[in-house]
């Protein structure tokens, strides 16, 4: 117990930092049923703000459970965007209609059921034309040179190609700042706070922020002076 009070205590202080980030105003706690559901993360907030739209927030007890029936009714699959999606779709159509699985079974024919599109038959994508990852890791490189791209950056590439050289992009820009910690990423240090960054495996940086400059207005910037491993910076 004492290990999960821990957990617990991380993740209050963790919801603190990302609080201006937070996706909706109505749910503030985890929720067990997801292991009957098994609605996604990521998708539960995006289904409830939908289900308060489509004027179902009163129901939204209803979505869940017809979701469970919703995907059953598609073969139980595997829930990602933007499968997970069709089926909070039917789960809210089944519940704006008032129907069962059963009545999705035995009146599908007369269903009001999207039409534009086509029928898939057999596996999606297996039609498709086999992927070169070695082709794509090398575009990567050349792009943005060969110390940068690592094998899990390829398979981002190739499934989120735009957000990947967005990604990269800002990372060349400001640095790797992911290491800083949360509260010094969003907010920025103190004056005379030290922080220990660590670049690389056994190498750290010892940073203490001594001092910020006004605002530049024709640049928009502030001048602001480390102490970087003992070494003054600005």
């Amino acid at each position: 117990m004492d290990k999960v009070n821990e957990y617990s205590a991380f993740w209050e202080q963790t919801r603190l930092l990302y609080a201006p980030f937070e996706c909706t105003t109505t749910m503030k706690s985890g929720n067990a049923d997801v292991y009957k559901n098994e609605i996604p993360g990521g998708q539960y907030t995006n289904l409830q703000f939908q289900a308060f739209s489509l004027g179902l927030g009163s129901q939204f007890e209803n979505v869940k459970k017809s979701n469970i029936e919703a995907n059953q009714l598609l073969g139980d699959i595997i829930k990602v965007t933007p499968s997970s999606k069709v089926v909070g779709d039917l789960a809210q159509f089944m519940v704006q209609n008032n129907l069962t699985a059963k009545d999705v079974r035995e009146r599908a024919d007369e269903l009001s059921f999207p039409t534009r599109k086509k029928k898939i038959d057999g596996r999606p994508g297996a039609d498709s034309e086999p992927l070169d990852f070695d082709k794509i890791e090398e575009k990567l490189k050349k792009k943005f040179g060969d110390d940068i791209i690592r094998k899990c950056d390829v398979m981002s590439y190739v499934m989120f190609p735009k957000v990947l050289e967005e990604y990269i992009d800002f990372k060349q820009q400001y640095g790797p700042v992911d290491l800083y910690p949360t509260r010094i990423f969003f907010v920025g240090p103190k004056l005379n706070e030290a922080m220990d960054i660590e670049i690389e495996h056994g190498k750290v940086l010892h940073i203490v922020v001594l001092a910020i400059s006004d605002l530049l207005v024709e640049t928009g910037e502030r001048e602001v002076f480390f102490q970087v491993n003992g070494q003054l910076r600005s």
